[in-house]
C-alpha cells in the first residue's frame, strides 16, 4: 500500500462543540479541511492497530468523506472498520456496535438536527470505546494537535464500496460493512415489552412517526412496521436523503410541522412521534397533547418500570441543566439521585458507566438510558408505547395524570439564531458582569432570588467543566436559562430557557407562552436581548 504524506497546517475554528465539530459543507469540502482535522482526531488517539466504527445521517458529503476517512484510517494503521452498508448508522445504533463488538471507539459523521444538502452542515465526531462522545480530555487532545498540526497521511488507492454487506481490504486494514438496522432493533427487544405493542397495535391502535427524511427511516419501518405490526406507511418520510428532503430535520412542532398538525386535527392517530437527522432527538404528541421534552423525560422515568428492561427500576436520574425540574420531582418521589450536569451528552458517560444513573435527558429533545452512551429517539417512542400498552390510557390523560401528582413545571425555549457572534458574547458577558447584582431585582413583577454561572464537578472523575450558562431563580418558583449554543454553523444562536412551576393543586391548563408571559418579559430585560441583538422576539419557539 503506497502512503502519501502531505503538507498541511494549523485551520482556524477546528474547535468541536457540544458534540463534534460542525461546520458548513463547503467549508469541510474545501480541499485539506476535512484531512487535516481526521488527521488531528488520530493524532490525539493514536490508532494504529484499533478497531473502529463509522457512519452517519447520510447527509450530503457523508459517502465522500467516508471514503477519505477509510484512506486516512488505512494509512494511520487502523487493523478494522466496522461500517454501516451505505455509510448508514444513527448515532444510538453506532454506539451499541461501538459496545457490542467492543471497538476501540467511532467516527460518526452528523450535523444532528442541522439542515444538510450543498448549502447544509456537515459534522463529525468521535467517541470512545463506552460508545459516549469524546469527554473534554479527549477532545482538547484533539484540539492541542490541531494546532500543532503539520501534515496528513492518506492511502493512495480507492476505498472500498459500502453498498453490500460483507468484508473487503483496504491495503492492511479490514473493512466490514454491515446492516446498520439489525443489531439495534434486536437491542430493542430486549428492552421493551414487543408483544404487548403488538397486542394494543393489532387492537386498533393508530401511529405515525415521521422520520423526517433521516436515518430512523429504515429503524423505524424495521422495528414499528415489519415487528410491532403498524400499518404500512404508518412511518412517512421513511427514505433517507441527502438534503433531508429539503426539509430540517430537527422534532419540534416548528420543523415537524405537518406531523404536529395532524395531531392535532380530526384526522389525528392515537400517537405521533418524529427523529432528527441522525436518530438520537425525538418529539411526543398524543391527541392534541403535545410532550415537551422535560415532560416527556420526567414521564418515561416516572413510568420506566413498565418495561421488562427497567422492571428492577432505576439507579438515578440525570438531566442537563437547562432541562426543566420535573424530572428532579420524580427522582425525589422514587427516593432515587437527580443529577444536573452541562449541555451535552458527554458528562452522562462516567454517571452511565458508574452505575449512578440509568435515565437521562436534555431539553433539546434528547432522551436515553444505560443500554448506549448515546440519546436515542426510537429508544423513547418504544418506551412510550410500551407505557401506552401497560396503562391503556392516551397520551393526553397520561399527561394529566402526572401533573396531578407531580405539579407542572410550564416550559419553553426562546432560539435567538445566526445573531453575530461579536454581539451575543458582549450580552453574555455584560450578563455574568451583573450576577453579584441581579439578587433582589425586580423585571416585569417578577424578584431575581438567585442568580448563577452554572458550574459542574463529575462526582465519578472530580473533573470541573465552568462557564456552563446563565440561571436566574425568580421568587415565584420560576426560572431562566440562558446559553449560546454549541451546534451551529453560522454565527451564534442565544438559547433561553424558561419555567414556571405550578404545584399540583393550581391550573396545569394555561397555554405555556401565557404561564411564561412574566418570566420572559422579566428575562428580556434583565438580559437586555433586545439591546445586544436587536431582535424583540425569537426566531424559534418550542
Amino acid at each position: 500500500m503506497q502512503i502519501s504524506t502531505c503538507t498541511t497546517k494549523p485551520i482556524d475554528g477546528q474547535v468541536p462543540g457540544t458534540s463534534g465539530l460542525r461546520k458548513k459543507v463547503e467549508v469541510f469540502s474545501q480541499p485539506g479541511y476535512l484531512e487535516t482535522y481526521v488527521q488531528a482526531i488520530f493524532d490525539a488517539i493514536d490508532p494504529a492497530g484499533k478497531t473502529l466504527v463509522m457512519g452517519g445521517d447520510g447527509r450530503y458529503f457523508n459517502r465522500t468523506a467516508m471514503s477519505t476517512i477509510l484512506r486516512m484510517a488505512a494509512a494511520n494503521g487502523v487493523a478494522r472498520v466496522i461500517i454501516g452498508q451505505n455509510g448508514l448508522l444513527s448515532t444510538p445504533a453506532a454506539s451499541h456496535l461501538i459496545r457490542k463488538r467492543a471497538a476501540d471507539g467511532g467516527l460518526i459523521l452528523s450535523a444532528s438536527h442541522n439542515p444538510g444538502g450543498p448549502k447544509g452542515d456537515f459534522g463529525l465526531k468521535y467517541n470512545v470505546a463506552n460508545g459516549g462522545p469524546a469527554p473534554e480530555a479527549v477532545t482538547d487532545a484533539i484540539v492541542a494537535c490541531a494546532k500543532q498540526i503539520t501534515r496528513y497521511q492518506i492511502a493512495d488507492m480507492a476505498a472500498p464500496s459500502l453498498d453490500r454487506i460483507g468484508e473487503t481490504t483496504l491495503g492492511d486494514m479490514e473493512v466490514e460493512v454491515v446492516d446498520p438496522v439489525s443489531d439495534y432493533a434486536d437491542l430493542m427487544e430486549t428492552l421493551f415489552d414487543f408483544d404487548a405493542i403488538r397486542d394494543l397495535i393489532a387492537g386498533g391502535f393508530t401511529l405515525c412517526f415521521d422520520a423526517m427524511h433521516a436515518v430512523t427511516g429504515p429503524y423505524a419501518t424495521a422495528i414499528l412496521e415489519h415487528r410491532l405490526g403498524a400499518k404500512k406507511g404508518s412511518v412517512v418520510n421513511a427514505e433517507p436523503s441527502e438534503t433531508f428532503g429539503g426539509g430540517h430535520p430537527d422534532p419540534n412542532p416548528v420543523w415537524a410541522k405537518p406531523l404536529f398538525d395532524l395531531m392535532h386535527s380530526s384526522d389525528a392517530p392515537d400517537f405521533g412521534a418524529a427523529s432528527d437527522g441522525d436518530g438520537d432527538r425525538n418529539m411526543i404528541v398524543g391527541r392534541a397533547a403535545y410532550v415537551t421534552p422535560s415532560d416527556s423525560l420526567a414521564i418515561l422515568a416516572a413510568n420506566a418500570q413498565l418495561a421488562p428492561g427497567y422492571a428492577q427500576g432505576l439507579k438515578g436520574i440525570a438531566r442537563s441543566m437547562p432541562t426543566s425540574a420535573a424530572a428532579d420531582r420524580v427522582a425525589e418521589a422514587l427516593g432515587i439521585e437527580i443529577f444536573r450536569t452541562p449541555t451535552g451528552w458527554k458528562f452522562f458517560g462516567n454517571l452511565l458507566d458508574a452505575g449512578r444513573v440509568t435515565i437521562c435527558g436534555e431539553e433539546s429533545a434528547g432522551t436515553g438510558s444505560d443500554h448506549v452512551r448515546e440519546k436515542d429517539g426510537l429508544w423513547a417512542v418504544l418506551l412510550w408505547l410500551n407505557i401506552l400498552a401497560a396503562r391503556k390510557e392516551p397520551v393526553a390523560d397520561i399527561l394529566r395524570a402526572h401533573w396531578a401528582k407531580y405539579g407542572r413545571d410550564y416550559y419553553s425555549r426562546h432560539d435567538f439564531e445566526a445573531i453575530e457572534s461579536e454581539k451575543a458574547q458582549a450580552l453574555m458577558d455584560r450578563l455574568i458582569a451583573a450576577l453579584p447584582n441581579l439578587p433582589g431585582q425586580s423585571a416585569a413583577g417578577l424578584s431575581v432570588k438567585s442568580a448563577e454561572n452554572f458550574a459542574y464537578t463529575d462526582p465519578i472523575d472530580g473533573s470541573e467543566s465552568v462557564g456552563q450558562g446563565i440561571i436566574l431563580t425568580f421568587t415565584t418558583n420560576a426560572r431562566a436559562m440562558l446559553r449560546l449554543s454549541g451546534t451551529g454553523t453560522e454565527g451564534a444562536t442565544l438559547r433561553v430557557y424558561l419555567e414556571q412551576y405550578a404545584a399540583p393543586d393550581q391550573r396545569h391548563d394555561t397555554d405555556a407562552q401565557t404561564a411564561l408571559e412574566h418570566v420572559i418579559k422579566a428575562t428580556m430585560s434583565l438580559a437586555r436581548v433586545e439591546h445586544f441583538t436587536g431582535r424583540s422576539a425569537p426566531d424559534v419557539i418550542s
